[in-house]
């Protein structure tokens, strides 16, 4: 067995190709630190547990399908309560914070965390940090205790208030430092709820914590409703988005039926990744084509999105079109602007499809349209969870505090081939998760929307080998090594550049 160690990830190695990405933990930089039995052993919920607690040998790999062949690969830490921890409970003070936009679920993941810390372990103070990260020195907090979250999951948004930006690494680790977060007895807990720029600064917020030598554990849950974080099988929000996306589609779909030649547009949620268009088409049955930001697209022409529409609208009479925000960006005037997170400022592409289809059809003058355009983003983000993600989220919670407690650090808990593991920062940040429209996910939805490509039989061979590993072991086209999907954007961008010039 060899060993590897960094600030963000422990690596270590094993017979036949196993590769152990581990987080780390609070001995790695303090020494002989104390440990307590694990309270849980006298809990009377899991008196009937068979096994109390995991094995610390217990890992999860990241990839499962293989050849007889293959080395064993990546794997992670698997996540839940250990034998012995490193937080005395009546000592551990905690802290929550979500920053970024909404997602559903919010309010679920902080109630299983106040609930965990106290059920669980005993830990009865916990500060809410109202407002996202520059909650932290702006001193805003809410005490957090089972009553007061009791039924906070039944409601959109977050109890605790959220920001962009306002991430000062110095002032937020001198706040968890100084204040009655650990009462100077330097015993914490900080629980951080966001997307890949939250975790980016979960990740220097623990750095910094573990350059002063504080026995304070940081925790992420990643946070994402467009479901672009990595490695982990989806985020939390995801399946309520989907579900509700239902509901603005059929109704696009009743206003197109029911008018001569309608057309209905629906912009969903998708800045860089067309994960909800995808699968919002996929459950829906109601949907002829869905246009995301990894596969492009072109208006006239040979193939292009005007003549396919004309095409159905004369087999069906209508037709719903489902556009992924971030879709067609590079067919619009560009626009140098970001937001407090440094997300790019993205024109409303259905507000601009709708006009271009439009404009289109009222001068060729062979076919009278009437277009209804829906935009339900806010409505999505703005809802409760469903009850798949209300259960995912109190695994990812309860998970998160079990590392907490068993003294792991610069981690997020996240759901591995549907086990709950504890991941490094590092992984959950280094690229965005996007649709490989060379995987058979997508070849599904076009076969259900039977909508074109829109890519010459040419640009998709090239692509296939831009994309194509060594050896291919998973449905999407990946192995092993990530680096072969990290640059899907470089490519993308390169065939929507050769379309263009082809129009």
């Amino acid at each position: 067995m060899g060993s590897e160690n960094n600030f963000e990830m422990k690596v270590v190695t094993g017979e036949f190709g196993y590769v152990l990405q581990d987080v780390p933990h609070l001995t790695d930089y303090i020494s002989d630190l104390q440990t307590f039995p694990n309270p849980l052993r006298f809990n009377p919920a899991y008196s009937v547990v068979k096994q109390y607690f995991v094995d610390m040998d217990d890992t999860v790999p990241q990839k499962v399908v293989v050849h007889k062949e293959t080395p064993r690969g990546i794997h992670f830490r698997r996540a839940g309560p250990r034998e012995k921890v490193y937080f005395s409970s009546d000592e551990v003070h905690a802290c929550i914070v979500t920053c970024g936009g909404l997602c559903p679920g919010l309010n679920t993941v902080i109630r299983e965390i106040v609930h965990s810390l106290d059920y669980m372990y005993g830990v009865d103070k916990v500060l809410g940090i109202d407002g996202g990260y520059r909650g932290f020195y702006s001193k805003n907090t809410i005490n957090l205790t089972p009553k007061i979250v009791n039924d906070i999951h039944k409601r959109g948004g977050t109890i605790l208030g959220t920001s962009r930006g306002g991430h000062d690494t110095i002032k937020i680790v001198d706040s968890i430092q100084d204040r009655e977060i650990n009462q100077a007895i330097l015993l914490a807990q900080v629980y951080i709820i966001g997307g890949d720029g939250t975790l980016k600064g979960a990740s220097v917020i623990y750095e910094e914590i573990r350059k002063r030598g504080l026995k304070v554990a940081v925790a992420g849950i990643p946070k994402t409703i467009d479901n672009d974080i990595p490695v982990i099988d989806k985020s939390f929000g995801f399946d309520t988005a989907v579900e509700e996306a239902q509901r603005a589609i059929n109704a696009a779909h009743v206003e197109a039926e029911s008018a001569e030649n309608g057309i209905g547009v629906v912009k969903l949620m998708g800045r860089y990744s067309g994960f909800i268009a995808m699968y919002a088409t996929l459950a829906s049955r109601d949907v002829d084509c869905c246009l995301i930001p990894e596969s492009p697209f072109y208006l006239e022409g040979k193939g292009g999105l005007f003549e396919y529409i004309e095409k159905r609208l004369k087999e069906n009479g209508h037709m719903v079109i489902v556009i992924a925000e971030g879709a067609g960006q590079e067919l619009l005037t560009a626009k140098h602007e970001q937001d407090a997170s440094g997300n790019k400022l993205l024109q409303d592409v259905g507000l601009w499809i709708s006009r271009k289809i439009k404009e289109h059809f009222s001068k060729q003058r062979k076919i009278s349209i009437t277009l209804k355009y829906i935009d339900p983003t806010y409505m999505i983000r703005a809802i409760p969870s469903n009850a798949s993600d209300n259960v995912y989220c109190t695994l990812l919670a309860q998970s998160a505090v079990h590392g907490a407690m068993a003294g792991y650090t610069g981690f997020t808990s996240g759901l591995v081939n549907g086990r709950q593991t504890y991941i490094p920062f590092n992984r959950i940040t280094e690229r965005q998760n996007n649709v490989v429209i060379t995987d058979r996910m997508w070849a599904r939805l076009l076969s259900s929307t039977n909508q074109p490509s829109f890519l010459s039989a040419k640009e998709v061979d090239e692509f296939k080998k831009e994309l194509e590993p060594p050896t291919p072991l998973l449905d999407d086209g990946r192995n092993g090594e990530d680096e072969n999907s990290g640059n899907t954007d470089m490519n993308i961008n390169e065939i929507k550049k050769s379309i263009m010039r082809s129009e």
